[in-house]
C-alpha cells in the first residue's frame, strides 16, 4: 500500500474513541480503524523505514492486568523506530512526534550520569537540547528530586543530572498536509531534527542489550 496521508476519520475515530472506550464501540468501529488508522500507518512505517529502521507498530489494545485503569483499548497509534531512537503517534489531537530513550538500565543511567557531568560531552548536550528547544520540542524524561550522589548540588549541569531518562516531543496537532501525501516528508525532516539528542544519546549511553 502506498502512503498518501493519515485520514482525518482516524482523528475522529481517536475522539469517539475516548468518548466511549468499550468492547461494543471498538467491535461496531474497528473497520475504521483498520482502514484509516492501522492501513495508513503501516504504510507510513514501510516508508520510513529506509532512513530511520525497522518500525514497531503498537498493538491497539491496552495490557490491564495491573492496572488501576481497567479501559481497554489505547487511544493513540504509536510507531517506534528503535534503532534510531523516533516515534511518532496518532491521536484526536493529531500527530505527535517525538525521540529519545524512554527506558533506561541501571547501567544506561550511570553512563548518562557520567556523560551529563563531562566537560566536553555536558555542554554538547546543553547546546542539543536548546537547539531542539529552538525547534519547538519540549524536553521531558523521567527526574529524580535531587541531584545524585557522587555529583556536587551545585553543578552548572544538576539540572541534567537529575534525568533518568530523557526525550524530546513535539504536538503537531492537525496540520494541513497531515492527510497528504506530504505527511511523510514532514515527519521525515520532524525525525531529523531529533538527531541532535538520538546521536549525543547513542554516542554516551548507548543501547543495552543485557
Amino acid at each position: 500500500m502506498t502512503f498518501t496521508g493519515i485520514p482525518l476519520a482516524a482523528l475522529d475515530f481517536y475522539e469517539d474513541l475516548e468518548a466511549d472506550n468499550s468492547k461494543s464501540f471498538w467491535t461496531a468501529h474497528k473497520h475504521v480503524y483498520d482502514e484509516s488508522v492501522r492501513a495508513p500507518v503501516e504504510a507510513l512505517a514501510a516508508e520510513l523505514s529506509a532512513e530511520f529502521g525497522t518500525a514497531k507498530i503498537f498493538r491497539p489494545y491496552r495490557d490491564v492486568r495491573f492496572a488501576k485503569d481497567k479501559t481497554p483499548y489505547k487511544t493513540a497509534q504509536g510507531v517506534w523506530f528503535g534503532e534510531t531512537s523516533c516515534y511518532v503517534h496518532i491521536s484526536a489531537e493529531g500527530i505527535m512526534i517525538a525521540g529519545g530513550y524512554w527506558q533506561t538500565t541501571g547501567a544506561q543511567v550511570v553512563r548518562l550520569r557520567r556523560a551529563v557531568g563531562d566537560d566536553v560531552a555536558g555542554p554538547a548536550l546543553e547546546r542539543a537540547l536548546a537547539t531542539l528547544r529552538q525547534a519547538k520540542f519540549d524536553i521531558g524524561g523521567t527526574q529524580i528530586a535531587r541531584v545524585p550522589s557522587g555529583f556536587d548540588k551545585d553543578h552548572p549541569r544538576a539540572d541534567l543530572l537529575n534525568y533518568k531518562t530523557l526525550t524530546a516531543h513535539r504536538q503537531l496537532g492537525a496540520p494541513a498536509w497531515l492527510s497528504t501525501k506530504r505527511a511523510s516528508n514532514e515527519i521525515t525532516k520532524a525525525f531529523r531534527s531529533l538527531a541532535p539528542l538520538t546521536t549525543w544519546l547513542d554516542t554516551n549511553v548507548g543501547h543495552d542489550l543485557s
